[in-house]
């Protein structure tokens, strides 16, 4: 970027954003650091922002001039590669630009030159998620050097910043110093470690900061172990959730609805179906009701692995007459069947959810029409488009798909229009159905083609009529380019 372009949008950025307010920042240096451009010293001090500090905006825009590459030398600290610990290296072309600008902003107020504790807490949060830890080391000092004490929020961002860029000595150091201080930390300071460590896989270091918080703060272990085991089982650790969930029940403290329902779907993501079923019923002895989340995880395990008589056998075990769930259980009852294309089985339990006083959705219809589609029963195909007619429930594409995708297999293509003009193919396309029934039908290639349409860069007003002539025309080449070969 030349030096008039860097004037050009720093005239832009000062002449409409005056002001800008706090809650907009982020998204500020997220749009600035995307635009795969570096702007000057001088463009960023152009920058008219009256509650943000601005030294934290050169020290980011100075430190990415290319994307995805960091420009060590202005920065106030360095990377080692090999060792991955911070270094406090000489920066100095970093900090006499932090202070010149802070030196600008004196004459206004010290309290406008300077972020609030709430701010500074803020910004240190979003550079460590920025990978930018240096940068977030150097303002901590900064502001420590201009003569403003940050709070333990500002340190426990801090150390939550090392953790997630890696930086474990430095985040075990600050994190020492609140254990031996009289703070408390927050309830979400721990989530937010246990999470940085779980993602840069330091077990270890979850299962410590878990043992030293419940014996330093014994008031917030009713809290603390129902976070540890969604931490621990966001990282697929089955073996660490059990001995924290032992250790929880020795201290006296019961197991409550969703930290039960949250062990029975983290070892449907992460175990076997045996572990799956024997958490289950453990659950279920302690009297504690299965929820929508956990039926649905489960239902996907026996789905991926293909078990649909299971999952026939759970659905019932659950109870098929509960209300809170919605359609949820018919709807997988039904796609038990309909995986297997048992037809008669599927006609029947929809005939019973219906007298069971269930009204069926756009879900419940798309597993019946696609099973009818993949079958090519066209007569029950369209007894099911005219009972959504009397139900008033608007097809979505993957309604379109299962009636283009029947005809076009059968090369009825010139019948098609008889389906589609009774379905209002004038609407803007959407997609409403349960993701679960993809899981065993997968898309169309109807489905599958609109959707790349849909999202395309291009934008049409697209309607089902234009999808369907589209893939006509596509079709139509396919076959000439079958022929002429």
């Amino acid at each position: 970027m030349g030096q008039k372009s860097r004037d050009q949008v720093a005239r832009m950025i000062e002449h409409s954003v005056p002001s800008i307010p706090f809650l907009l920042f982020e998204a500020t240096i997220s749009r600035i650091l995307g635009s795969h451009r570096f702007l000057s010293l001088n463009a960023v001090q152009s920058f008219r922002l009256q509650r943000v500090w601005p030294g934290l905006l050169s020290g980011a825009l100075m430190a990415i001039s290319v994307p995805g590459k960091l420009n060590l030398r202005s920065f106030p600290a360095a990377f080692s590669a090999k060792k991955r610990s911070l270094h406090v290296a000489n920066c100095t072309p970093l900090q006499r630009s932090v202070e010149e600008i802070i030196r600008q902003w004196e004459p206004h107020g010290r309290k406008a030159g300077m972020p609030t504790h709430v701010e500074l807490t803020r910004l240190i949060s979003f550079l460590g998620k920025n990978k930018m830890p240096e940068v977030a080391h150097n303002l901590f000092l900064e502001i420590q050097s201009k003569g403003m004490e940050p709070g333990c929020d500002c340190l426990s961002a801090l150390m939550v910043c090392y953790a997630y860029n890696g930086l474990f000595s430095q985040s075990r150091a600050i994190w020492d110093e609140i254990l031996n201080s009289s703070y408390v930390p927050e309830i979400e300071v721990i989530g937010d470690l246990m999470d940085a460590y779980g993602k840069m896989e330091q077990f270890h270091e979850m299962s410590q900061v878990m043992h030293e918080v419940t014996t330093r703060y014994p008031d917030l272990r009713s809290k603390v172990y129902p976070l540890a085991i969604l931490c621990f089982g966001d990282c697929g650790q089955l073996e660490l959730i059990e001995n924290t969930m032992k250790e929880m029940i020795s201290c006296g403290f019961k197991i409550d609805s969703t930290t039960g329902n949250a062990f029975v779907r983290y070892y449907a993501l992460h175990g076997s179906l045996t572990e799956m079923e024997a958490a289950y019923f453990r659950l279920k002895r302690s009297q504690i009701l299965i929820e929508k989340e956990a039926i649905r995880a489960m239902a996907l395990a026996y789905i991926k692995e293909r078990r649909f008589f299971k999952l026939g056998e759970f659905l019932r075990d659950v109870g098929l007459g509960r209300k809170n769930t919605g359609n949820l259980l018919w709807n997988l009852l039904l796609l038990s069947y309909a995986g297997n294309f048992r037809m008669k089985s599927l006609q029947r339990e929809f005939l019973n959810m219906v007298g069971n006083g269930f009204s069926p959705d756009l879900t419940t219809f798309n597993i019946r029409a696609l099973a009818f589609s993949r079958m090519a029963m066209y007569w029950d195909l369209h007894l099911s488009l005219e009972h959504m007619r009397h139900e008033k429930v608007t097809p979505d594409l993957v309604t379109y798909g299962c009636v283009v995708d029947a005809y076009l297999d059968k090369r009825l293509g010139r019948n098609l229009s008889f389906a589609l003009d009774r379905m209002d193919p004038k609407t803007v396309p959407v997609i409403s159905t349960d993701p679960v029934v993809f899981e065993v039908f997968g898309k169309g290639d109807f489905h599958s083609t609109s959707e790349v349409l849909l999202e395309s860069k291009v934008k049409k007003e697209w309607t089902y009529s234009k999808l369907v002539k589209m893939y006509l025309k596509k079709q139509f080449r396919a076959n000439q380019i079958f022929w002429n070969y």
